[in-house]
This record gives structure tokens, sequence and C-alpha cells, in this order.
């Protein structure tokens, strides 16, 4: 079903146009990622497809009563208010629509006239169904999951909503959105202010819901996993790939390279046929020559294909350090009562590429401050090894002079022997040119302030590489030449990110800090992630196989075959009759009937409290007849 259709759309500032003639569809279920460089206008054409602004030419239009939401940026919201209502307040139709039922209930009891009675009673029809469709009798449950895997914990929940962090309320902000579940959800960077195992949690939130989605988003890894088709937003245009990310990266190569082909098959025709009329354009031939002249007049001339440059991002040589970079040996660190973690041990040799991951919280900065010097650890020692040059990027980028000119706080010491045109050419490298070489670095946007940063670490000759979140601020084709940057670079890496796409491709070993351990992994991401499965699914079967386990039949090799006996199975419940078990089965669904009746009832929705305890007993109800059936199950098999 086309729920939203994009014609003509055109938006341009001071700079010149972001885009221009956009045409596109946004079908239900579609999972559609939007990608571009910064810069490209991916947030302002979210904010347009909102209704937030206003394209200067082109038209929006939402189909069959469609709804839409973006995920907004900035929170806003009232004083006094708790967490768990703030995210229940996503419900505020359902929540009207069981105020009014009440209502109706009320009249529908006292009226007398039949006709009016019949109104009525349709209209309470209608709001029953309405709330049926939804679901509407387990909200708190719906908030609780969502809440839940957005990691607030249940301690929260009562908290003041404007006492929690900038983060917190941005999470809290995209649960909000996800309770709503508009027709289309318009999703500006859903993974921002998220940890890695929060990120898989709305991933597989996601895929399972039947909402259209566009997605912005620099997590390559998200978008692999999330999305069914990419738009491209470049040069002024969209392109549409089907697939994920990884799709998308092979079809856009192939396009380009077609696309290629074709443009110059046709300016060799065209140069063939210019050539030929200069050569003929009089004389015998003139008339031929002019008939060709006037075919290319008419021939629809192809554009020459674009693609988004990357930067040519390199760290240079650099002085070769000693066979081992860092030797971490019964490594702790505690702050007062509170243990961020203990018993790390490994070594990292030159040349290999450390990463470090883990939830919000569990010491990954503080360790990357130990590795430094800037921190001393609780218990352990760590021991450098030789001739180690260390440069660090801090995820505030606090390495550059932020009133310096980008030229300057990137080669803040004069070097007579490095002229201009050599710091010019290291800044190029890292895709830093023209008149942002001259402006003040807090002038500058994230991602100029990211690549300006790393272009100071050549500058400092550094031969171990500490990056603290290095992808912060960078758009996807950054983020790429960083990478290929890091696997040249012959010194030795190690990195601390979210950004499970940058682990996989760049790290030789993992360091996977979680709250109560912490353990070394010898391989990327994918093959954390394997084990990670693998673990979770042999602690599954071993829950299962104790749950279910039954003890092996005792067999004395002495006796005879008539006196070995059998050891039965332990129950899980106590012994009791099947008939009974029944009998008690019937009665018990009985009254679960009796209460999901009940639950749409008028009466009942003209005390709160009484709705409150009548949801509560449908639930116990469902529980215990669930534990009768397991009962008779077991009852039936030993009995």
């Amino acid at each position: 079903m086309l729920l939203m259709s994009v014609t003509g759309l055109s938006r341009s500032f001071d700079r010149g146009p972001l885009f221009d003639e956009l045409s596109f569809e946004l079908y239900h279920g579609e999972r559609v990622g939007l990608v571009g460089p910064n810069g490209a206008g991916k947030t302002t054409l979210m904010r347009i497809l909102s209704g937030q602004d206003t394209p200067d030419a082109g038209d929006v239009r939402f189909h069959a009563g469609a709804r839409g939401m973006i995920l907004d940026q900035v929170a806003e919201f009232p004083a006094g208010r708790t967490l768990f209502d703030e995210a229940k307040s996503a419900f505020a139709d359902l929540l009207h629509a069981q105020e009014e039922l009440v209502v109706v209930a009320e009249e529908m009891a006292v009226v007398t006239d039949p006709v009016e009675h019949k109104a009525i009673a349709a209209r309470y029809d209608r709001l029953t169904e309405l709330l049926r469709h939804n679901d509407a009798f387990t909200l708190d449950h719906k908030v609780e999951t969502v809440l839940g895997g957005l990691n607030f914990k249940p301690e929260d929940y009562n908290r003041d909503v404007n006492s929690f962090s900038g983060g917190q309320q941005r999470r809290l902000l995209l649960a909000k959105l996800l309770l709503s579940a508009p027709d289309v959800m318009l999703l500006d960077e859903p993974s921002n202010h998220l940890d890695i195992d929060t990120v898989r949690w709305l991933e597989n939130y996601l895929v399972q819901q039947p909402q259209a989605m566009l997605i912005v988003s620099h997590d390559r890894y998200f978008l692999n996993r999330v999305v069914t088709k990419v738009f491209e937003l470049h040069d002024h245009k969209i392109t549409s790939y089907p697939g994920n990310y990884k799709q998308y990266v092979r079809l856009r190569e192939e396009r380009y390279i077609q696309l290629r082909k074709e443009y110059e098959v046709q300016q060799e025709f065209i140069e063939k046929q210019e050539d030929y009329y200069r050569k003929n354009h009089y004389g015998q031939m003139a008339k031929q020559a002019q008939s060709r002249l006037k075919s290319l007049e008419k021939l629809e001339r192809l554009e020459a294909p674009t693609k988004v440059e990357t930067p040519k991002m390199h760290f240079g040589e650099v002085m070769r350090a000693g066979d081992v970079i860092f030797e971490v040996s019964d490594l702790g660190k505690s702050f007062g009562s509170k243990r961020l973690f203990k018993n790390l041990s490994f070594q990292l040799p030159r040349g290999k590429r450390l990463g470090i991951m883990g939830p919000n919280g569990c010491g990954k900065t503080t360790l990357l401050r130990i590795l430094l010097g800037d921190e001393p650890p609780s218990e352990g020692h760590v021991k450098r090894g030789h001739l180690i040059t260390l440069g660090y990027l801090d995820q505030h980028l606090k390495l550059l002079d932020e009133n310096k000119p980008v030229l300057e706080a990137v080669w803040p010491e004069p070097d007579p022997e490095v002229t201009d045109q050599r710091m010019r050419d290291l800044l190029g490298r890292f895709g830093l040119t023209g008149k942002i070489l001259n402006q003040p670095v807090r002038e500058c946007s994230g991602g100029e302030k990211s690549r300006a940063a790393l272009a100071r670490l050549v500058v400092e000759g550094a031969n171990v590489l500490i990056l603290d979140e290095p992808t912060n601020h960078l758009d996807i084709w950054a983020c790429d030449a960083l990478e290929e940057a890091i696997k040249e670079f012959e010194g030795t890496v190690i990195v601390v990110t979210h950004d499970r796409y940058f682990l996989n491709s760049v790290c030789d070993l993992l360091v996977v800090m979680e709250p109560g351990r912490v353990e070394m992994v010898y391989g990327n991401y994918d093959l954390y992630e394997s084990l990670r499965a693998t673990r979770e699914a042999e602690e599954a079967a071993e829950r299962k196989a104790k749950e279910r386990a039954s003890p092996q039949p005792v067999v004395t090799a002495a006796l005879e075959p008539s006196r070995q006996k059998t050891v039965k199975p332990k129950r899980k419940f106590p012994y009791r009759k099947v008939e009974d078990l029944e009998r008690d089965i019937a009665e018990q669904e009985q009254l679960v009937g009796v209460l999901e009746a009940k639950m749409v009832s008028p009466e009942i929705y003209r005390d709160a409290n009484l709705v409150k305890d009548t949801m509560n007993a449908f639930e116990a109800g469902k529980i215990k007849l669930k534990q009768l059936y397991e009962h008779w199950e077991e009852a039936v098999e030993l009995n």
C-alpha cells in the first residue's frame, strides 16, 4: 500500500540548491535507508517530509489517512512529569479513547430513548473495537518493553523526566516514537547515544514492525541489518537501490561503472561525428556532414556520472616501535565501591589493531587513560614497549585549539623545513581544502574537526594511535577512508567505538567490556557476534536441558535384567490425578473467559482501580492456566 509520495521537491539556501526535483514513493512495510555525504540535505529533507520545514517547490502527500512522525533531535518535556508518564503519553489518542469509553458507558447505562441508546451503543462498539484492535488493554506492558529495550531501569520510571541527561532524553524521544507507531516513521540517526546492546535490540524491534520507515544513519552495520532499500542523496538528486547497505555499495559501484562506460561511448561517438563534420562540411560530402551534425543536435546528451568524493586519508610513514607495544597484566580499576573491570590481561604486538567495545559507563575511556598513563590502575600493571610515540584522539577533539585557524591548529609549531604547500597537501589528504584552512576551528563542522584532528596525529609522528570514538561526526565515505588509512598504517592502533562496521573492518582483536566481566576476542566483530550467538544458544540449551532433565536409568551390571530398575524422571509438580487436573483446567478456563468478557464491559470503566485489578487478575489467570496445562502433561506422562 502506498503511504507517502514525494513529487518535484526542491530546496535551496544561500550557498545554492540542496536538492532539486526529488520524486519518490514509500510503501507499507518498506524500511528505506537515506544516505549521503554531510551537507547533502538529508536532515532538511526529513524536516520537509515531517512538515517542520517548507520546500521551495514540490509536494509531499500522505495517502489513505497515513500518519507520519519524525524523531525529534531536541527534547522539550513538561516540568514534573515522570519518565513512565512521558513515555505513555505516546498513546494520547488511545488514552483519550479509554476515557471516552467510560463516559459513553455511563451514558448508555442511563439513556432510555431506544433510538439514542442505539446510537450510543454503536459509538461504544466503535471505541471498544478501536481499543481492542490497538491492544490498548496492555499499554503499560508495551511501555515497559520499549523503555527496558532502550536501557532504562525500573527504578528510573518515577524520576522527573527533566532530571535525565541529554542522551537519555533523546532515547526517551525514540521510545515515544516507537510506541506511537505512526504509519511512516522518519528516523534521523536513531542509533545515536545508544550502546551496542541497545542498538542490537533496536534493530530486532524495527525489523518486526509493519510500518514504513525512512532512516537517516551513518551506522553501516545498522543499515545492513534493518533496511530493505537505500536512497542515496547526492548531487542534488536521489538514486534508489534495492537491498541493504552491503548490496547498495556493490550496486552503486556497478552502476557508476556502467554509466561511465555509456558516457565514454557516447563521447567517443560525438567526437567522431564532430571530426567527420570538420573534415567534410564542404565539397561533395557536405550534405552528409550536415545531416550528421543535425543528428548530433537531436541527440540526448548523457551527463558525466559522479560519485561521492572520498578523502584520500593516509597517516604516512612512522618510526618502527618495539615488537610489543603494551603488556597488560591483571589490570583492574575501581572508583570507590564501584568496580569498572578487573583481571584484564593481554599483549598487543606491533602493527596490530585493538578494538575496545562495551556499554556506556563500563570503563572504556578509563582504560585508554590508563594506557596513556593519565590514570593509575587500582591493581595490576601496564608495561610499555620501546620507541613508542602515542597519539591520542579524544572524542571531544580537545587536541585542537578552538580559537586558531585550521592550518595553525593542525601545525601549531612552525618548522622551517615544512613548507606551506606541504601542510596544505597533508590537510588535503583528509579532505580539508580551500577557505576552510583559514577558518577558526570553532566554526568548523564536527566532521571537519574530526578530520583536522586526525591530520594533527600525523604531524605528531605518532606510531601508536589511540582513538576514542573516531567515527563520530564522520559521514559514511569519510569512515570508509579512515578504515583504509588505518589498515595501511604501519604502526599500531587502539580504538574505542560503538561502530560495529568499523570494528569488523579494522580490528584484529577486541577487548569486550561488560558489567562485571571483561573478555578478549582474537578476531573482529563478526567473530565476536558468532561466539556470542553460540554462547547464548548453549546457555539456552543448558537451561532447557535442566528444566527437562531426567536422571538416566540406573542399571547394575551384576543384576539380571528382570531385577534391573529404571529411575523415573523427577516431578516438577506434586502428584495429582489427571482427572482432578482436568477439572481444575476447565474451571480456570471459565474464569479467564469471564475476566476477558468483563474487560470490555461498560461498567468496568467507571472505576480505574477496578480496571487495573481486572487486568491483573486476567494476566494471573492466564499464567495459572499455563501452569495447569504443564502439570497435566506431566501427570499424563508419569502417573
